[in-house]
């Protein structure tokens, strides 16, 4: 039998702790759906997709656009987080009010009050697809959350620890599953396991994964 998550009457889930400040909160985000996918759409024909390429000229397997007053950019320069799309020269989309509300409700169920986002990175993953380990550390403002929304196909979330040798938990992440982490585990190494093929109704073969941090202090 299969648990249509769509449905409303689907059964609530329990939050799952992952480390102290961090937690997953199961089907956070099912419910709206809908409208994230509508807002969504809009950003990606605002800025489109696009693979960026690593401090050492790698092609990223993922791609990837923004929303909010700053987005995250990788080239031959490095990782940083800049206000204005280096493909178009405009101002990255504005964050939706629907994204924004996700965001703010997630974090304040994890114990995060009053997180406000200037920046979510949209990553778009294809079979295949994967993010090695890493921190989440170019944020100038380290005190806010990290609130990571996963929609589409399930993927294989790589919790670690505070050095990358550190050994990684590996826990299912489905469509509606909400990550937040912040305090003592905000500097967390984590990745994502090459996805898997399939079909989901919200992003057909895909998993879209929304990242929504504060830059400025």
């Amino acid at each position: 039998m299969t648990l249509d998550l769509f449905a409303a009457d689907a059964p609530e889930l329990e939050d799952e702790v992952l480390s102290p400040g961090a937690v997953v909160l199961r089907g956070f985000a099912t419910a709206q759906a809908s409208a994230l996918k509508d807002d969504l759409g809009r950003v990606a024909a605002a800025a489109p997709f696009r693979h960026l390429v690593t401090p050492g000229g790698l092609r990223m397997s993922v791609a990837m656009t923004n929303c909010g007053e700053l987005g995250w950019v990788s080239d031959r320069r490095g990782y940083r987080y800049e206000p204005v799309d280096p493909d178009s020269g405009l101002r990255w989309p504005a964050l939706p009010d629907s994204l924004r509300v996700l965001a703010r409700d997630a974090a304040a169920r994890a114990g995060y009050e009053d997180f406000l986002p200037d920046a979510c990175l949209v990553n778009r993953y294809a079979p295949g697809a994967r993010l090695s380990l890493h921190q989440d550390r170019d944020e100038l403002d380290l005190r806010a959350p990290i609130v990571s929304v996963s929609l589409g196909l399930p993927a294989t979330f790589l919790w670690g620890g505070e050095v990358r040798a550190d050994k990684s938990r590996k826990l299912a992440l489905h469509h509606g599953d909400v990550a937040v982490w912040g305090g003592p585990s905000r500097l967390r190494f984590h990745g994502v396991l090459a996805l898997k093929d399939g079909e989901h109704p919200f992003a057909g073969r895909h998993r879209i994964n929304l990242t929504f941090s504060k830059v400025r202090a």
